[in-house]
């Protein structure tokens, strides 16, 4: 890495224009390398801002030369160990950026991304560059490289999507869902973010997937396990679930196998895009199991779970659906 390149770094980091990575990454460089008395942990925010100016001062006057200046702690005494380790912080740093180039040229040098929305009322399938197959659901978005030319290969959901991963061992997969990375080599999930509930839920049906929330490590998922991750406490469930059930919405039927009335309720929903409510809530518990053909008008639909579960149904004037009944019969 050039000094030029340490200098724009370094500039744009004092003028307060640098990224929250990028912040991290020049700090924890600071923390690490700056200084083995911890001098750089005792300087308040006014210090720290003196003590970096001051390197990128001496690293913009020796651009063009051979040697490395020592750069003085601004306004306070030092001894002669103290000069030594502010010059070798300054080669630490240059050192440590060269190491670590690739991450912050990716930093620097952001891919560009291509979008694809998928309408409220709609779902769309993408085979991306790499040969995986992506079908994304109704009112979610995939954001994704024309190519993968990195040593990952990596995509960002917001909603739900399935994905069947190409295999590729060289270069893993990594789905980016706000803070939660589903990271995996060649294999088929579903992930599911719900902004309302703040969860996400990563879903396996073949394969091996690892689920973590930014660095920490949230579980390693197997087909038919799942993981519930709540953004707002952080918390993580693991469980075992009917994988085909949780993935019925990209398939071109609706299935319904030992499914609660309120889970099925919710699939009609989004697939025919009305408004349907329970009169009486225990109703949601009911579980039966029955396969509705994708076509099927959604009332004669809806005239054969209500008869599982011992139910009834009524349009309202809005096309709104209101489901009523004492309860299921078993």
């Amino acid at each position: 890495m050039s000094r030029q390149q340490i200098v724009a770094l370094l500039d744009r980091y004092l003028k307060g224009e640098t990224t929250q990575k990028e912040n991290q990454l020049v700090e924890r460089w600071l923390e690490e390398h700056g200084n083995p008395n911890q001098e750089w942990d005792n300087l308040d925010q006014s210090g720290k801002d003196q003590w970096l100016s001051s390197v990128f001062s001496d690293i913009n006057n020796t651009i063009r030369q051979a040697e490395v200046k020592v750069v003085p702690l601004p306004q306070r005494k030092r001894w002669w160990w103290q000069s030594v380790a502010a010059a070798a912080a300054v080669l630490l740093i240059a050192c440590t950026l060269y190491l670590e180039w690739p991450l912050l040229q990716s930093l620097l040098n952001p891919v560009q991304l291509t979008a694809l929305q998928a309408p409220i009322n709609q779902k769309k399938a993408i085979t991306l560059a790499d040969g995986s197959r992506v079908w994304i659901n109704a009112g979610s978005e995939l954001k994704y490289p024309e190519t993968f030319n990195g040593q990952t290969r990596e995509v960002y959901l917001s909603g739900e999507a399935y994905f069947d991963i190409h295999h590729d061992t060289a270069k893993p997969f990594i789905i980016h869902t706000g803070n939660v990375i589903t990271k995996v080599l060649g294999t088929a999930f579903n992930i599911k973010e719900d902004k309302s509930k703040h969860t996400i839920q990563v879903t396996v049906t073949r394969g091996k997937v690892s689920v973590a929330n930014g660095g920490e490590l949230l579980g390693v998922l197997r087909p038919n396990q799942q993981i519930s991750f709540n953004t707002l406490k952080e918390e993580a469930l693991q469980a075992t679930v009917n994988a085909a059930a949780v993935i019925a919405w990209q398939q071109s039927d609706l299935h319904f196998e030992d499914v609660s009335f309120g889970d099925a309720i919710a699939q009609l929903r989004q697939h025919f895009d009305v408004k349907i409510s329970f009169s009486n809530t225990k109703l949601k518990d009911c579980r039966f199991t029955g396969t509705s053909i994708n076509g099927e008008e959604l009332e004669k639909i809806l005239k054969v779970m209500c008869a599982f579960n011992n139910a009834t149904y009524r349009v309202e004037p809005d096309g709104s659906i209101i489901i009523d009944g004492p309860g299921c019969n078993n």
